[in-house]
């Protein structure tokens, strides 16, 4: 006989932009920040924290975030984090006018690992009713 195995693969997966309403610029800052995406559309599995922006891998795993930035009339730039360790940056200028970039990641995570956007010091954002900023993230397959 063949021992059974059984594995309990969790679904995990979140979209948040960073405003739930209205119109806002933040920053510049003098020191990075951590950006709190509010208006969540999904957040399956709630590893996603929308009080505090943080992503928490609930299990060991491969996951693939995406991140946008927008910026109207300036310079914007934000990176992505895991645990303390600044993985990945995207950063976009313009003068006059609307702006926006993006970047991704996958990363291999444990259990407890988070990950968060951080503004850059000295750099603004905008989003607005049409949720330019956003950061999404889901499991690919656990490990």
């Amino acid at each position: 006989l063949l021992p059974v195995i059984t594995l309990s693969v969790r679904q995990v997966a979140f979209s948040a932009s960073l405003l739930a309403e209205g119109s806002v610029t933040l920053g510049p800052c003098n020191t990075f920040t951590t950006l709190i995406f509010k208006r969540v559309v999904a957040n399956i599995g709630n590893a996603y924290n929308p009080n505090t922006g943080i992503f928490t891998a609930p299990v060991r795993g491969a996951y693939h975030f995406e991140f946008y930035v927008a910026v109207i009339g300036g310079q914007t730039a934000a990176v992505l984090v895991k645990n303390k360790e600044r993985i990945f940056a995207v950063a976009e200028y313009q003068s006059p006018g609307f702006g926006s970039s993006a970047q991704g990641a996958t990363l291999a995570l444990e259990a407890g690992d988070v990950v968060f956007v951080q503004l850059w010091v000295d750099n603004k954002i905008f989003d607005n009713q049409s949720h330019h900023t956003t950061f999404s993230g889901h499991l690919l397959f656990t490990m």
